[in-house]
């Protein structure tokens, strides 16, 4: 039936810690006629949510299954210590796990870190959230160690972090389903890459890592055979400096440069 379908719109999903707020402050206004829709996420939940199809992209912690997702990498977080700030740990300006090792550190349900053996002293239990850690935290019952992106969203007047050199990074993604990729999910990737409006590649060309980008130092340019022409110069009068300027006489003939060199 005519105009049945639906129109056209772009879902975003994102973990707790990432703000998306810029690409979708370039989205609304490159593509105003297609509405964004930001879905949070819990960090577990993400990848479900793209293989049902509840989101066309999201920005995922990795590692995701690249046998069924394309990511591209955006950056890695700093990783800290979230304490009270009167806590012993905050003396120093950045701290090591063998710093931790006797402390109690809470390592909950939604931890992000893939932890081969988790720091420090176990806590009594494994909270829900890491908002129910931090809430420990604050009760000066142990230590959580996590993004700082997480540490900052759940801040406390009463907390403090500090970097934690030696500890897992967790880096931010920008994930979805390789077979899924919509023009719209280009066109998001183009963004995310810093793409200008105007950009002449194509929406194929913004999803490759860059491998061919275009170099012109200004000095040539492609002809439409592929060859680089050179480009001209052209005098203050606008016509091409490469033709030899005339002075013409009366007679039509050139005008001489100079008197001739009177022989001895």
């Amino acid at each position: 039936m005519t105009g049945s379908q639906e129109p056209p719109s772009f879902r975003l999903a994102y973990v707790p810690g990432v703000t998306p707020a810029k690409w979708a402050k370039i989205w609304n206004e490159r593509l105003p006629d297609i509405p964004l829709t930001l879905v949070q996420v819990p960090d577990a939940e993400a990848p479900e949510v793209l293989r049902a199809g509840e989101a066309d992209a999201g920005f995922v912690r990795l590692p995701v299954d690249r046998a069924f997702f394309s990511a591209i990498p955006l950056y890695t977080e700093t990783t800290v210590v979230v304490a009270p700030k009167d806590h012993l740990v905050t003396a120093a300006d950045e701290v090591t796990l063998a710093d931790l090792a006797d402390e109690v550190l809470f390592h909950p349900l939604d931890d992000v870190f893939d932890w081969d053996a988790p720091p420090g002293e176990p806590a009594f239990e494994r909270p829900a959230t890491t908002a129910d850690a931090i809430e420990l935290v604050a009760a000066n019952v142990g230590l959580l160690v996590v993004p700082q992106s997480l540490a900052r969203l759940h801040h406390r007047r009463d907390l403090t972090y500090r970097p934690v050199v030696d500890a897992p990074q967790s880096t931010v993604a920008l994930s979805w389903p390789e077979e899924a990729t919509t023009d719209l999910v280009e066109d998001f990737i183009g963004i995310v890459r810093g793409r200008t409006v105007n950009s002449t590649r194509g929406r194929a060309a913004a999803r490759s890592d860059d491998k061919g980008k275009r170099s012109d130092g200004g000095g040539s340019r492609p002809t439409s055979t592929g060859k680089p022409q050179a480009r001209s110069s052209a005098t203050s009068s606008g016509k091409p400096a490469g033709r030899t300027a005339r002075a013409r006489t009366g007679g039509g003939k050139p005008a001489k440069r100079g008197k001739p060199r009177r022989k001895s």
